[in-house]
């Protein structure tokens, strides 16, 4: 446990009068700035100085001076509400932050959010915040950087990094790092540290009331190597635990650290008024006093000329760290030229050779009913050798599609084809975070649309981080039939279109399943949801550049003679319904025109004069059909338009049955359009 040593400081060991220094800096830091803005997390950043201390200059790969070297270690503060314990050690060892940008934690465009955001602080490896999403990111790091190194420098350690997720009581709660976690310890992932800091406290109460389960059994029967710092002061102790745990030996490694959580505060230690919010004025002074500073020394005060110089001395470190790594890479290419252009054209991904194997594509022949989860199986393996594209299924890989050929990633392969992430379907989803965030990996996922619901949270996170993840979610409707409502999804596509970043495709046909592997091979930016059907639908006619139509989301899929009475717009199975029933209306002398629109996102995001072109302002007359909730097509359709949807939980039958009881029929479309047309 964490107490005062014979010097009167809260950590022991062997350091010098500087080094002493800059952890006294890092124990006040966080009291003090919490305390000045009356609002924030101290309790854990100071209560893990010490271990956050010996990582980041003992331990840890890192050059501060280039916080992008390829040759790094990746540390996740999977407890990112404890964002000031990492932003205090990328101050001190040199990473660009200064002092005032501490102070300004948690407010407006401070590089030093209330939790670490990617791509907004230097140092930061992921967004981190929702509870047990690091732990299970890193595994997708770890696993993403062990299969580099297998199909490239396997007799090296150059492409060896070891991933280090620091979490807390709270994400070994949440149920996401430990599906995370079993699959990691399956795969034998042992370039990975998850660093356990067990103090024993939440928000609401101590950990008893809610989680009295032996963790370190837990850990010990997934399949890890579990580890022990009994005392979160002692940084010997810390450091030789730590240097044994980047050791490799065929297991991830869990490290358990027993600490107090906002020691060496007298008051508040250990209890769970340390998570967050200031301590008070006098119990900061008291702090500041024990660690023998002024009781009321300002901020600049706690950081010493001496404290410093010796933690950007970690400058130093890293830069002889990176060039040790870069001689041995020069060292390596020499003696693998061949495995050096592998790499270096995997670093550097060329589109041309994945377009290429698109073109080679043979769609069926107009008419042929085909699902488009079957012709989303061909793209897969066609890009699989010719891309960066590497992913899996939960559980479900010859249902959706994406099976490939080779065999899976294990302990003993770990430069497989594809990944069984079993029935995980969260931890799926945030492993692929991690696996994009390693890079450049173009990571893919595959399950019933209706289980992305399980995936939300994990999404959600890949969007704020704008991550390449590609999602594959195939039975997209309640055409799904004869399973029933439980598997049947119905507001799952438009509840995916509301997320911010996000793109949501739903194609039409074979054709189209071509041309929006073209977009996204072209455009690889963002997460992306693909939505396919597991009905057949019909190769629809012949339609002049239609990579170019697809790219843009919408675009005028048929139309009887200028099209300007009635717009139809539809989006994946329901495109062909459309079409059937502008047919019929123009039987009836309506120049209607269906517009196909496989991305609302796309859409939104092209030009105004394109989408005139395609939806002109002069067309009153909208109907929207897509089996799903419906509400968001008034966007297109307007208030006075007519949206054909399923607004209700489908049955157990077949899918036709199902979809005439919910209302997506020939004639449904025509009494709309008729109604729209009236008005």
């Amino acid at each position: 446990m964490s107490g005062m040593s014979d010097t009167g400081l809260p950590f022991s060991g062997n350091v010098t009068p500087a080094e002493a220094d800059s952890l006294r800096a890092a124990i006040a830091i966080p009291a003090h700035v919490v305390q000045a803005k009356g609002h924030g997390h101290g309790g854990t950043a100071m209560a893990l100085a010490p271990l956050a201390h010996v990582l980041y200059q003992r331990i840890l790969r890192h050059n501060p001076g280039n916080p992008d070297w390829l040759g790094r270690d990746r540390l996740v503060l999977s407890a990112g509400h404890a964002s000031l314990l990492l932003y205090v050690q990328l101050f001190l060892t040199g990473y660009g932050l200064e002092l005032d940008e501490l102070a300004k934690s948690r407010t407006l465009d401070s590089r030093t959010p209330g939790h670490p955001e990617l791509g907004h602080t230097p140092g930061v490896e992921m967004s981190t915040g929702p509870l047990g999403q690091g732990v299970a990111s890193a595994v997708g790091m770890a696993l993403a950087a062990r299969r580099e190194r297998a199909l490239f420098a396997p007799d090296s350690e150059i492409l060896n990094p070891t991933i280090w997720a620091i979490a807390g009581d709270g994400c070994m709660q949440e149920g996401v790092s430990g599906e995370a976690s079993s699959l990691a310890g399956t795969l034998g992932l042992d370039n990975l540290v998850v660093i356990w800091d067990d103090n024993n406290v939440t928000i609401d109460s101590t950990g008893e009331a809610a989680f009295s389960e032996d963790v370190r059994a837990r850990y010990a029967a997934y399949g890890w190597r579990v580890l022990e710092i009994n005392d979160a002061s002692n940084l010997d102790q810390i450091e030789a635990v730590l240097t044994e745990a980047q050791s490799r030996d065929g297991r991830p490694t869990f490290v358990a650290v027993r600490s107090v959580i906002g020691a060496p505060s007298a008051a508040f230690s250990g209890k769970p008024a340390a998570h967050s919010g200031g301590f008070g004025d006098d119990e900061v002074a008291a702090i500041k006093t024990s660690l023998g500073f002024a009781a009321d020394a300002p901020l600049n005060d706690l950081v010493t000329d001496d404290a410093l110089g010796f933690s950007r001395g970690a400058l130093a470190r890293g830069q002889a760290l990176e060039e040790e790594w870069n001689g041995s890479v020069a060292c390596w290419k020499a003696a693998h030229p061949d495995a050096a252009s592998a790499w270096h054209a995997f670093r550097n991904p060329d589109a041309a050779a994945a377009l290429s194997a698109l073109n080679g594509i043979e769609v069926p022949a107009v008419g042929t009913p085909s699902a488009t989860r079957k012709l989303n199986s061909v793209a897969i393996k066609a890009l699989q050798n010719v891309s960066s594209l590497w992913g899996g299924s939960a559980d479900l890989a010859g249902s959706t599609g994406v099976e490939v050929p080779g065999s899976a990633v294990t302990a003993s392969n770990p430069g497989g084809e594809f990944i069984r992430f079993g029935i995980r379907e969260h931890a799926m989803a945030a492993i692929l975070n991690g696996v994009a965030i390693q890079g450049p990996w173009r990571p893919f996922a595959s399950t019933y649309l209706v289980f992305s619901d399980y995936m939300r949270p994990s999404i959600r996170l890949a969007a704020l981080m704008q991550l390449p993840v590609i999602y594959v979610f195939t039975h997209d409707s309640v055409a799904v039939g004869e399973d029933g409502p439980t598997h049947q999804p119905v507001e799952q596509v438009a509840s995916l279109r509301t997320l911010p970043g996000l793109d949501v495709v739903r194609p039409a046909d074979a054709a189209e399943v071509v041309s929006v592997w073209k977009r996204l091979i072209a455009q690889p930016a963002g997460p992306t949801a693909l939505v396919f059907s597991r009905q057949d639908v019909p190769v629809l006619a012949a339609r002049d550049d239609l990579d170019a139509k697809v790219a843009h989301g919408g675009y005028v899929a048929w139309q009887s003679g200028e099209g300007l009475d009635l717009a139809l717009i539809a989006t994946g199975s329901e495109v062909a319904l459309a079409v059937e029933a502008a047919e019929a209306l123009a039987a009836d002398g309506v120049a209607a025109r269906v517009i196909s629109m496989p991305s609302v996102e796309w859409f939104a995001a092209s030009a105004a004069a394109y989408r005139e072109s395609v939806l002109p302002a002069a067309i009153t007359a909208r109907v929207a059909v897509e089996a799903g909730r419906g509400d968001g097509w008034y966007r297109w359709v307007g208030l006075n338009g007519e949206v054909v949807s399923v607004e209700e939980f489908g049955e157990s039958g077949s899918g036709a049955e199902v979809m005439a009881r919910r209302g997506i029929t020939l004639e449904a479309v025509l009494d709309a359009a008729r109604r729209t047309l009236g008005r």
